[in-house]
């Protein structure tokens, strides 16, 4: 782990803060490395079920740090996970992204590799690249359509400008907008909320949400059907059953698995 990116553990959650405030957390080699080892800790410890994503100071992320565009792979944002560590091999457990301030090309993209957004209410996310002569190629042309309407992302794209938390709310890809300053309390109580769910289902129901998309609709059950029953032979099944016909919170086997 880098100074760039901090991680807390809070029980099964594993807050990640990048960590670059002076320059609204633009992404630059550091943070890249930082957030790639993050995610890959979220991902091989049994105990952290959520992960959530947030920047410190007045923005989450600026992007790019173009600063170093073009320096030499030394300076590369990119790692085996796609941009930043993360945008193109997302984290296979459920991830938050806590916005406040700007979201802004690839800091948008981040958001995007989440899958879930909580923002204050005057957030705002934009994938300028274009206005650079670049391409929003760290998931924002991936990404976005299939989360918004394809016309409202194709301007988006198209003209860099920016989209506020609401109208994104009004289209369905933030899922709480909150008061400025809170973002980061109110994605916490989210992630507990989802902690407290199996991590054996929840990461089957984050299997089949991400690979669906590209699922023939005919072939959608047949798809499924390995996956759920991985799912109803577990040990967490099992749990989740009898706790429930003993009316009691469920202590999930899959979270004493060794990593």
């Amino acid at each position: 782990m880098t100074d760039a990116v901090l991680t807390t553990v809070a029980g099964p959650i594993l807050q990640i803060t990048l960590n670059r405030p002076q320059v609204l957390n633009a992404v630059d080699r550091e943070l890249a490395l930082g957030l790639h080892a993050a995610v890959e800790r979220l991902e091989r410890t049994p105990s952290l079920i959520v992960g959530v994503v947030h920047g410190a100071g007045r923005a989450f992320c600026a992007g790019n740090d173009l600063k170093n565009f073009g320096r030499g792979p030394e300076f590369s944002p990119m790692t085996d996970r796609g941009f930043a560590g993360m945008t193109e091999r997302t984290p296979a457990k459920v991830t938050i992204a806590a916005v406040e301030g700007h979201a802004a090309g690839g800091g948008f993209e981040i958001a995007l590799a989440c899958d879930l957004i909580v923002a204050g209410e005057s957030a705002r996310f934009a994938l300028p690249e274009v206005k650079r002569g670049l391409l929003a190629g760290g998931g924002g042309i991936l990404r976005l359509p299939r989360r918004i309407p394809r016309a409202v992302a194709a301007e988006a794209l198209f003209t860099g400008e920016p989209l506020d938390a609401r109208r994104l709310a009004d289209l369905g890809l933030v899922s709480r907008v909150v008061p400025d300053g809170q973002a980061l309390d109110a994605a916490m109580r989210l992630a507990r909320k989802i902690a407290e769910c199996s991590p054996v289902a929840l990461g089957a129901t984050k299997r089949i949400l991400d690979e669906s998309e590209d699922w023939p609709v005919g072939e959608f059950f047949e798809r499924q059907r390995p996956i759920l029953h991985s799912v109803t032979r577990s040990a967490d099944a099992a749990e989740g059953a009898a706790a429930f016909n003993e009316r009691r919170a469920p202590d999930w086997p899959s979270l004493r698995e060794p990593a």
